[in-house]
């Protein structure tokens, strides 16, 4: 998958990131560079990292949207957001210094209308399906906007159906166990699901008293 990413000379961390979440980068210094070096499948996305001068980003940004119908990530620092409000030339930002696990995230959800899903990027239950690859959910056909943990812990219980599950398991599984913050995470989180699967839905995940949670 090959993402175009402007400017010509972009940040090493950036290069790791993209590479490491499974993206060809390729710098492109002008939109006619961005022409010509067209990959024979195309671009994925494009990546626009805002360095220095945020106008001259948010331009390019914009032409690479309006002229060549790309969705575009933009990189920018914590002290831009407030720079970048109301304006409409890229379909999503990351802030920087970038993170890898997010950037994957976020980049993937920009071409989910692919139409080239593999079969093995998709988990079923029910009504319901997780797209590994894009990180999407939906139920019924309807997306679910779920957070990066949410969706994470959703991916972790229908992988591991009729099984109980410690707080402290899950949080081990899913979080990892670097994670200081207490087992009361998981039950906010688990919260959340139920309310995003939809009441009919909820039951889905069961409570075990004074142990933890069954999926399905």
């Amino acid at each position: 998958m090959f993402v175009a990413v402007y400017p010509p000379e972009p940040t090493q961390p950036l290069i790791a990131a993209l590479l490491a979440a499974g993206y060809q980068p390729v710098p492109v210094a002008d939109l006619g560079a961005l022409e010509s070096r067209v990959p024979d499948g195309g671009w994925t996305a494009a990546v626009v990292e805002v360095t220095s001068d945020l106008g001259s980003s948010l331009m390019m940004s914009a032409k690479m949207t309006e002229e060549y119908g790309l969705p575009v990530l933009l990189l920018i620092d914590r002290t831009m957001t407030a720079d970048i409000v109301g304006e409409t030339g890229f379909a999503d930002f990351v802030l920087s210094p970038v993170d890898r696990t997010e950037l994957r995230v976020r980049l993937g959800r920009l071409h989910t209308t692919s139409p080239l899903v593999a079969d093995d990027d998709i988990i079923r239950f029910r009504d319901l399906q997780l797209n590994t690859a894009t990180y999407q959910a939906t139920v019924g056909g309807e997306p679910r906007d779920l957070t990066f943990m949410e969706y994470e812990l959703l991916r972790f219980l229908v992988e591991n159906p009729g099984r109980v599950w410690s707080r402290d398991q899950i949080l081990s599984k899913v979080w990892g166990y670097d994670y200081f913050g207490g087992s009361r995470t998981v039950d906010v989180h688990v919260r959340r699901l139920r309310a995003k699967l939809g009441e009919e839905r909820s039951s889905w995940i069961t409570t075990v008293r004074s142990v933890g949670y069954r999926f399905g």
